[in-house]
């Protein structure tokens, strides 16, 4: 199974196939069953309607090390690619595919990145869970040319590999006005501006290795993380935010989101001779924003999300910064399926009025 899964990674290009299957479990299933149990001046849902999308997006996990003595940090990035695909919304089932084609990928001076990304954001109408899933394999490390060899525009680390997983749940105060949804998965509209309070918790577990140093041999002088090439940490802690949506005539819209979270955490570093442990309490970030227009048939968005993991090693006051996050740029329509698709879909209609 194992070397399954290192040939599914080996491909430069892949699709992934996602299913939100969010009124199984959240309670979010109430906008199904009575579209009109929020205040319907602010926003509007489509219970009976598909959301069809077509769009651009890019996945990534980058790694960031702080330097020493005022030495400018440095970040390990991947080779990731940029996919074109398509998606529709249906009640509270979300289903998208998509594929980095090679027209949309021509760069090849950045090394091969093997990787299976599994970020699902689930919004609901009360809650917002967010979940990681990261096994990546293979960087190179910007800014360009440092620490390149002659002849090459990056310095390619193919043995360096991240694991990340992670768990987020956050309660939404205000989801008689506001709606997550609008903004990020295009099958609501938020008509007026409307912001709410956000309270919740997050868990992240996470392992980074290479077969050498993290930091390259000719830059270690300046960074304390000098010798470690293994590095294991588990965070939880709770967290508290806020999300905000402007809105402009009713159709452009601009939603902004922050949560901050105080996670006690535990890490541990491995260098060829020893090993180090470090308990601590540092804040993470996650933060999404939307940007677009809005409306009853039709809209149109560049979202981004991004959560931002920092850990204290035990070599030095200095931090290790995981970043993963999103980028999508999305058109969407909602339309009445025909009859005969609708009767196909009756039996999701009955799942979720029964949940």
């Amino acid at each position: 199974m194992r070397r399954e899964l290192k040939k599914h990674l080996h491909r430069h290009a892949y699709v992934y196939l996602s299913f939100f299957l969010m009124a199984n479990y959240l309670p979010a299933t109430a906008q199904i069953v009575n579209p009109y149990d929020h205040d319907t001046t602010y926003y509007s849902t489509y219970p009976d309607k598909v959301t069809a999308r077509f769009y651009f997006s890019k996945k990534y996990t980058n790694l960031k090390l702080d330097g020493d003595n005022n030495v400018p940090s440095f970040e390990y990035k991947p080779n990731t690619t940029l996919n074109m695909g398509i998606g529709a919304t249906y009640n509270s089932l979300t289903l998208n595919l998509a594929y980095g084609f090679n027209f949309l990928n021509p760069t090849k001076d950045r090394g091969k990145t093997k990787y299976l990304d599994l970020q699902t954001h689930l919004y609901g109408r009360k809650w917002r869970i967010d979940f990681l899933g990261q096994l990546y394999k293979g960087y190179y490390l910007t800014p360009k040319g440092l620490a390149a060899p002659p002849g090459a525009s990056y310095y390619v680390r193919p043995d360096l590999g991240v694991t990340l997983f992670g768990l987020g749940v956050y309660r939404i105060l205000n989801e008689q006005k506001f709606s997550y949804r609008a903004a990020m998965l295009q099958d609501e509209w938020q008509k007026k501006s409307a912001g709410s309070l956000l309270i919740g918790a997050e868990i992240y577990y996470g392992v980074t290795s290479a077969d050498s140093a993290f930091v390259p041999q000719e830059l270690e002088a300046n960074y304390n993380q000098r010798g470690i090439r293994r590095l294991n940490f588990v965070e939880i802690g709770p967290g508290i935010g806020y999300a905000y949506t402007l809105v402009i005539w009713q159709r452009l819209f601009l939603t902004g989101s922050l949560t901050l979270n105080f996670p006690i955490s535990v890490s541990s570093e491995n260098s060829y001779t020893s090993k180090a442990t470090q308990v601590s309490i540092i804040p993470n970030y996650m933060y999404r924003y939307s940007a677009g227009y809005n409306g009853p048939k039709w809209s149109i968005s560049f979202t981004v999300v991004e959560n931002g993991i920092n850990i204290k090693g035990a070599s030095s006051s200095d931090k290790y910064r995981f970043r993963t996050g999103n980028y999508r740029l999305t058109y969407a329509w909602r339309f009445p399926p025909r009859p005969r698709l609708k009767q196909r879909m009756k039996f999701l209609d009955n799942v979720f009025k029964n949940r």
